[in-house]
């Protein structure tokens, strides 16, 4: 069930001019990666505009096309900062703390336009290196752990991950749009399953783009090119789907990323439409 909606084509507080990643911290705040704004919106459950950070540029606290953002449990803030190769750590009030990564293919911890991030419950940061068709793990000062994945279309490869997730368990679920499915792996990347081909039926995707798990373990899915959301089991089990091309309440135009706050409520970001829309529990 449609709740709320929120934003506006615009550079002021609360407006949006293409937000993409989006993120809910365990009081319920709601963290927007404003791409083309080049910011980190804060927003309360509701919607309601608390601050923003960030302009333009490669220095600490500045971003060149803000993709994700993920929150860790101690409110630590994560977003990956796509033109600059990199990924940057902020306190809950945007206090810049740390950043690392660069650009490049071969290198652990070098980046090629990262898209998703995730945080685990242990601290543990994964980050969709999108263009390198791989999956690197972090710690949470950003010390390289592991990596894996190379591209390709079988189990374990990638054509364009961009969403990545991990729920309580440590599985860790990664949306592919070129492959058209969802992968999950354990927290060491050890391929676990599958699921997902091209289509609009229950199940199928035409571009995944955002993934998020809910305390429960349901899996939902921003299925970009039919303008919907999907919900699966933690196995992949088709659950519900809803949303149709348009700008109306309920209705999507390309939704990018997704999130699911502790008491199950659903937030969606729409980058054509520069706004956000929350959904009641139990979709």
């Amino acid at each position: 069930m449609f709740v709320t909606k929120w934003g506006t084509e615009g550079a002021g507080d609360g407006q949006f001019q293409y937000p993409r990643g989006v993120a809910v911290a365990s009081d319920g705040s709601v963290y927007v990666a404003d791409l083309s704004n080049s910011r980190i919106q804060k927003f309360t459950s509701e919607g309601l505009f608390v601050s923003q950070w960030g302009t333009e540029g490669s220095g600490d606290g500045q971003f060149d096309r803000p993709m994700g953002v993920a929150v860790a449990s101690d409110g630590s803030v994560y977003v990956s900062d796509a033109g600059n190769s990199r990924i940057q750590k902020f306190t809950s009030e945007g206090v810049f703390v740390s950043q690392w990564g660069t650009y490049g293919y071969t290198r652990d911890g070098e980046f090629q336009s990262p898209v998703g991030v995730a945080v685990a419950s242990d601290g543990s940061v994964y980050v969709a290196d999108r263009l390198n068709s791989r999956i690197q793990k972090f710690t949470s000062e950003g010390v390289f752990v592991s990596k894996w994945g190379t591209q390709g279309w079988g189990p374990g490869e990638f054509q364009n991950p961009v969403g990545v997730a991990v729920a309580s368990d440590g599985s860790v679920y990664v949306g592919e749009r070129s492959n058209d499915r969802i992968q999950k792996f354990n927290s060491d990347g050890v391929f676990v399953s599958e699921w997902g081909t091209l289509g609009s039926g229950d199940g199928e995707f035409n571009e995944p783009g955002g993934v998020a798990v809910a305390s429960d373990g349901s899996v939902y899915v921003t299925d970009v090119e039919n303008h919907r959301i999907q919900k699966f089991t933690s196995e992949g089990v088709f659950v519900s789907q809803w949303g149709t091309w348009g700008s109306g309440d309920g209705r999507f135009a390309w939704p990018a990323g997704v999130a699911v706050a502790s008491d199950g409520s659903v937030y969606v970001s729409e980058p054509e439409g520069n706004r956000i829309q929350k959904f009641a529990p139990g979709w």
